[in-house]
């Protein structure tokens, strides 16, 4: 007696509702968030870039915008506006991450960077994402450091 063969089977495909979706990542520094937050003439280059994409930074972005803003009220920026780019701030979706301290530190003495700058280089290489940064040091050595990665 031959054997029958089953029928084809169909594929079924299961797709969450589109908000559910993964979206690319991408890791974002302060000169990035800056822009975006306090209408620097870079906001439109940093905003396209972000869309669509889930952003991650290392937690040492809250002290760095922060710092933005005390810089901004030292160069004449009103209180209300620095408030107001505060609370936008704290509302963005912003996944913040600790960072391995002593990779820091290697990172920053093999590319001359800092050790601030070299945790947002570390973290797009463990996320293996991409950096977006208006500062060419960093950008140059996120570019040379990520082409790198297996």
């Amino acid at each position: 007696m031959a054997a029958r063969s089953a029928p084809a089977s169909r594929l079924l495909v299961a797709e969450p509702p589109l908000a559910y979706r993964v979206q690319s990542p991408l890791v974002v520094d302060a000169s990035v968030i800056g822009a975006l937050l306090f209408g620097e003439p870079e906001r439109d280059q940093a905003e396209a870039w972000m869309q669509g994409k889930q952003l991650f930074a290392p937690a040492l972005l809250d002290y760095e915008i922060a710092n933005v803003a005390v810089k901004k009220l030292r160069d004449g920026l009103d209180l209300a506006s620095a408030e107001m780019a505060l609370r936008s701030y704290d509302s963005a979706e912003i996944e913040l991450l600790h960072a391995d301290a002593w990779a820091l530190v290697g990172l920053a003495k093999r590319y001359q960077l800092s050790a601030y700058d070299a945790a947002y280089l570390w973290l797009a290489a463990e996320l293996k994402a991409p950096l977006a940064t208006f500062d060419r040091r960093l950008g140059e050595a996120a570019q040379a450091h990520l082409a790198a990665l297996d």
